[in-house]
C-alpha cells in the first residue's frame, strides 16, 4: 500500500499502557468481588442472620473465583510477549483483514480467551497463512471496525505476532492456526530469523488452554 494512503502508526507505548491497564482492572474487580463473596457471609452472621447452609454458599463461589483468576493470570503470558514483539519486530500495514466465521474454524470460546481465526494480507499479495488471533487482555469481543480496512501487523507469520486496528488501541496476539502443521517449516527457517522469533518469546506456542480440572 502507498505509505501516504496509509493509516498513521499507532503510538507502542500507548497501545501496551492501554491494554496493561485493561487487564489490571479486569483483576481487580474479579479479586474483588471474590473477596466480597467469601466476607458476605460473615457479616450477615454478626448482623443477626441465621446460621443456615444458603447463607455460607457465596464462600465457595468466592473460592472458585479466585481459582480461576489466579488460573488465567498464571497461564496469561501473552500481553508480555505483546511488548516484546513490538519491540523486536517493526510495524508493517496489511490492507485486508479477513476474519473466519460460521463453522468449526471460526470462533472458538477457550478458557484463556476466545480465538478467532483471520487473515492478514496486503492488496496484489496472495497465500496469508490463517493466523489463530486472541485479545491481549480478558475482552472477549472482536475489535469494533477491525474488518473495515486493514490493521497493523508486527512479528513473523510462520512464529506469530501483534495485529493492532488502526485509531484503536485494540491488539490481539497471535500465532499459526495449526501450529504443528508448520513445525517443519520453521525448523527450517534460517538461524538469524530464529533467533529473532526467540528473541520475541514467539519461537514455541505460548499459549494452550489449561487443564482446569487437572490444575485444582
Amino acid at each position: 500500500m502507498d505509505p501516504v494512503n496509509q493509516p498513521k502508526a499507532p503510538d507502542i507505548e500507548q497501545v501496551l499502557k492501554h491494554n496493561s491497564a485493561l487487564l489490571k482492572r479486569h483483576v481487580a474487580g474479579r479479586l474483588a468481588l471474590s473477596i466480597a463473596l467469601m466476607v458476605l457471609p460473615v457479616v450477615l452472621y454478626s448482623l443477626g442472620a441465621p446460621n443456615v447452609l444458603v447463607l455460607v454458599l457465596p464462600i465457595p463461589v468466592g473460592m472458585w473465583l479466585l481459582i480461576f483468576l489466579a488460573l488465567r493470570v498464571s497461564h496469561g503470558r501473552r500481553l508480555n510477549v505483546c511488548n516484546k514483539v513490538l519491540r523486536t519486530y517493526p510495524l508493517e500495514y496489511r490492507t485486508r483483514v479477513d476474519r473466519k466465521l460460521g463453522d468449526r474454524n471460526g470462533d472458538e470460546w477457550k478458557y484463556l480467551g476466545t480465538i478467532h481465526t483471520i487473515k492478514l494480507s496486503s492488496r496484489g499479495q496472495h497465500g496469508a497463512p490463517r493466523m489463530r488471533a486472541v485479545n491481549a487482555t480478558t475482552v472477549r469481543r472482536w475489535p469494533e471496525g477491525a474488518e473495515n480496512g486493514g490493521a497493523w501487523f508486527a512479528g513473523d507469520p510462520l512464529f506469530g505476532g501483534v495485529m493492532i486496528v488502526p485509531g484503536s488501541n485494540a491488539m490481539m496476539f497471535m500465532q499459526p492456526a495449526n501450529w504443528e502443521k508448520s513445525a517443519q517449516e520453521r525448523a527450517q527457517a534460517d538461524t538469524a530469523r530464529i533467533a529473532r522469533a526467540q528473541q520475541a518469546g514467539i519461537a514455541e506456542l505460548v499459549e494452550r488452554d489449561p487443564n482446569i480440572i487437572g490444575w485444582v
